[in-house]
């Protein structure tokens, strides 16, 4: 069995070979386990009132700018699938 993949449990980031500044920050200064530092500093979201529907669009455009191999079209389709199951969009 594969190792476990980790991402960022608000905008789908994979995780699993990030470097420690990639993570987000605890109020304490402690790095956060779930969440990467786009998403979260000083234990709060950077972004707290985007909505789902912003975050799949926003990490959808990102992961296809940063990769000329997956279109925006699927990107999107994978990010409306994947995102609605992470933690912080869990209901």
């Amino acid at each position: 069995m594969g190792e476990r993949e980790v991402y960022c449990q608000s905008c789908g980031m994979p995780m699993a070979e990030a470097k420690e500044e990639d993570w987000g920050t605890n109020a304490d200064g402690s790095r956060s386990t779930e969440y990467c530092s786009f998403c979260y500093k000083d234990g709060k979201f950077t972004e707290p009132n985007i909505t789902l529907q912003e975050m799949i669009e926003k990490s959808a455009k990102g992961w296809s700018d940063y990769d000329p191999d997956v279109s925006y079209e699927k990107a999107l389709a994978v990010c409306q699938e994947m995102l609605p199951k992470l933690s912080r969009w869990k209901k």
